[in-house]
């Protein structure tokens, strides 16, 4: 079996949020290595989320913003600093943002398109 090396790398959610901004995209990757990757995800004030469940497990860091996060048929209020586990395959969303949302996420192991 062949090894992947790997090289520690350091990143800034400043210069993250810089990128995903130039991107447009509301999910910039920015990590992925077999066990895991990670993105920052933005939504915006009002925004709607609209994805679907993961294959993988998930963890979502609020760095900035608020708003409620729906795992299954429970809600929970995020804000700066709420550290949020979603288990593989569990139905979940952000709803009622009422200020733009930027969560980095992290994905165990590296996240694969739901087909």
């Amino acid at each position: 079996m062949e090894s992947v090396a790997q090289v520690p790398q350091v990143f800034e959610t400043t210069a993250l949020s810089a990128a995903q901004d130039r991107s447009a995209k509301r999910y910039l990757e920015f990590l992925r290595v077999p066990a895991l990757s990670a993105g920052l995800y933005v939504l915006p004030a009002d925004g709607t989320d609209p994805q679907l469940p993961h294959h993988e497990d998930e963890l979502y860091v609020v760095l900035t913003g608020r708003a409620r996060l729906r795992v299954g048929a429970t809600d929970h209020a995020v804000a700066p600093g709420s550290v949020c586990y979603v288990p593989a395959e569990a139905a979940h969303r952000f709803h009622s943002i009422t200020e733009e949302l930027r969560v980095l996420v992290v994905f165990a192991p590296a996240e694969t398109p739901y087909s």
